[in-house]
């Protein structure tokens, strides 16, 4: 008989931390995907068509639109019924872990990529772990990042790797950014992946 580990109250906690915000992202993923398509999203999607990106394309990259109003996201959560015994919404501390969300003592909390295009990160399971979004219009900074969370350690993750793993090349083909990566895998070129604007790392090489 294999012998059972012992988990600590901690690390039971820590488990229990990792998939709430796991599940908090593919809500947001399936939140911004459907904002998209919506009629607020005409100018993120006119955006990625000027990109020369197909329908297909775009839906194999879950890309997505988060709405110009900076509590939009944050509203969706806090109205959303966790299960029948908790009717209320997510709690402000635990929306804080997912690092989708900012703080300050003007606005209190507020959604991080408001009025950008999505690209969510995945990771070599397709689980949700990160974002990265690009502006609409001219505001800095250009391009933003989830930052590290306790399912997002941008020093390990690759973007695209996902799908490029099913490519079954021996090699990968490192890219810059998330279009670099995108415009790579419509043109056929499947192994193409990204280093989350980071530096090339031993545990990305790795």
């Amino acid at each position: 008989k294999l012998p059972e580990r012992e988990y600590s109250e901690e690390e039971k906690r820590q488990q229990d931390l990792r998939m709430q915000v796991l599940e908090i992202n593919k809500m947001a993923a399936n939140y911004f995907y459907y904002q998209l398509r919506t009629e607020s999203g005409a100018q993120a999607m006119q955006y990625l068509k000027s990109r020369q990106l197909d329908d297909e394309t775009i839906k194999r990259f879950a890309l997505g639109y988060s709405s110009k109003y900076s509590s939009n996201l944050y509203q969706y959560f806090k109205s959303k019924k966790i299960s029948d015994e908790l009717l209320k919404g997510y709690s402000d501390e635990l929306l804080r872990e997912s690092g989708l969300f900012n703080v300050d003592e003007k606005n209190g909390m507020y959604d991080k990529f408001w009025n950008r295009v999505i690209f969510p990160i995945l990771d070599v399971n397709n689980r949700v772990i990160g974002f990265g979004g690009r502006v609409m219009g001219d505001g800095k900074p250009k391009y933003l990042n989830s930052p590290e969370t306790i399912v997002f350690d941008k020093s390990r993750n690759l973007y695209g790797l996902n799908i490029a793993r099913a490519a079954r090349k021996k090699y990968l083909l490192v890219c810059e950014g998330y279009m670099d990566v995108i415009s790579m895998h419509q043109a056929g070129f499947s192994n193409a992946v990204a280093s989350l604007g980071t530096a090339l790392t031993e545990k990305h090489a790795t």
